[in-house]
């Protein structure tokens, strides 16, 4: 495909995702169905400017007084991948496949976008601006900083699966693909952030891959299932055990001694936890199917660590997924609160005097994270808060309540939330 009709491409998609509300992944897919014409490199370049499109959409709108997909898609490629206004004029104006000539309106404000420092904070960190308060809680006068830092691509993360392998070996398998050690994680690694216009090597197609020696995996979420602590030997419920990466990631911790038990409230997302369990080595599993009754029998009372990956907003996640961020709605955010208060009860029936759960979000806002911990706090007082890391690279990102709060800005990595919450020994009268 020429540049043309690639720019045209991406209006496409753009203006399919805006009018019908489609997550982006669906259009994109239509449009590759409806245009076998076109090849790998040019499917990976539309694709990469749709996304950065969408990390970016307020932004770029403001730069150009036009919220139209047209002009977010020129004001991109000149403010993102750097094409001269001459080049994206040329693109433009080549018929029959161009999205149509340049105006001088377009090129004007392609030449003199307004003054970003002029826009409010949820259009320099593009983000809607219902949101301006619940980030401003978080982040408070940094917020805008830290959501432009959400609307940055993000590198592939990567973790060293120990029950196969070591790092030196998986290094050395990875050396193709420019995988380095984060340094903050013994067995994360980290592959930079792909060129949004070209098309990258799968990971799928490294040998050692399919031999289960790495997952993928971002590096919060693997902070996140270190904060299980030691659990070597120790019974532990994954309870939103979802497609199995955190359930992986705590029985590579096990090291295959103890019981993982993996539990989700939807049987169809625990559909893959099999397969990748046993490609990644793992022994001490057990899958607790919801279609079962009582799938969870036999376990109240008795476990060490019940890990909840609560359902949320995904707010923390908008480097992978920038479309959700521009669906998200508060009542999307009221009944998210609601099912983490729900499996936050639900998963204290299962855990031992003594033991911990661990509350994991991926999500930047106070609402799904600090609120629902407090609530929790007052309806069950034999709990209390313990530090959710001791790790000394993480100690930074302790708040004063002792929770973990990870982002792109501070940590390099998703935004995430962990609380780690112990119950007494003893239970009060």
């Amino acid at each position: 495909m020429r540049d043309g009709g690639r720019l045209s491409a991406a209006i496409e998609i753009l203006t399919d995702v805006e009018t019908r509300h489609r997550p982006v992944k669906l259009a994109l897919k239509a449009w590759g169905d409806a245009s076998r014409f076109a090849g790998s490199k040019d499917r990976a370049w539309v694709s990469g400017l749709v996304l950065d499109v969408l990390r970016r959409r307020r932004s770029l709108a403001w730069r150009m007084g036009d919220d139209s997909p047209r002009a977010a898609v020129f004001c991109a490629l000149h403010a993102l991948w750097n094409w001269p206004v001459e080049r994206i004029a040329e693109a433009a104006a080549d018929a029959p496949h161009g999205p149509g000539a340049v105006s001088e309106a377009e090129r004007v404000a392609l030449m003199q976008p307004r003054d970003m420092a002029e826009a409010p904070p949820s259009i320099r960190g593009d983000y809607p601006e219902w949101l301006q308060p619940s980030l401003a809680r978080a982040f408070g006068h940094e917020a805008a900083l830290e959501g432009a830092m959400l609307s940055e691509r993000a590198p592939v993360d990567l973790r060293v699966n120990t029950l196969k392998t070591d790092v030196e070996q998986a290094l050395k398998a990875l050396e193709p693909l420019g995988a380095q050690p984060t340094g903050v994680l013994p067995n994360a690694l980290r592959i930079p952030a792909p060129d949004p216009s070209q098309r990258t090597q799968s990971l799928e197609a490294v040998p050692a891959f399919s031999k289960g020696w790495f997952e993928v995996q971002d590096l919060a979420s693997q902070i996140a299932a270190e904060a299980a602590g030691e659990i070597k030997g120790a019974q532990v419920l994954d309870l939103c055990a979802g497609g199995g990466g955190k359930t992986l990631a705590l029985a590579a911790a096990m090291a295959n001694k103890g019981q993982i038990y993996a539990y989700d409230s939807e049987a169809r997302r625990l559909s893959d936890t099999v397969r990748r369990s046993e490609r990644a080595g793992v022994r001490n599993l057990q899958v607790r199917s919801p279609i079962y009754p009582n799938a969870l029998k036999g376990l109240d009372g008795k476990i060490d660590v019940v890990f909840i990956d609560a359902p949320c907003t995904g707010t923390g996640a908008w480097r992978r997924h920038p479309d959700t961020k521009w669906r998200l709605k508060p009542a999307t955010l009221a009944q998210r609160t609601a099912d983490q208060d729900a499996v936050l009860d639900h998963g204290v029936q299962f855990v031992k005097p003594g033991g911990r759960i661990v509350y994991v979000t991926c999500s930047v806002l106070p609402e799904e994270d600090e609120d629902r911990v407090v609530a929790f706090l007052e309806r069950w007082t034999d709990f209390h808060v313990i530090p959710a890391t001791q790790n000394p690279h993480l100690a930074t990102h302790l708040t004063a309540e002792g929770y973990l709060r990870l982002s792109p800005r501070s940590s390099a990595t998703d935004g995430f939330f962990v609380a780690v919450l112990e119950r007494a020994k003893w239970t009060p009268q």
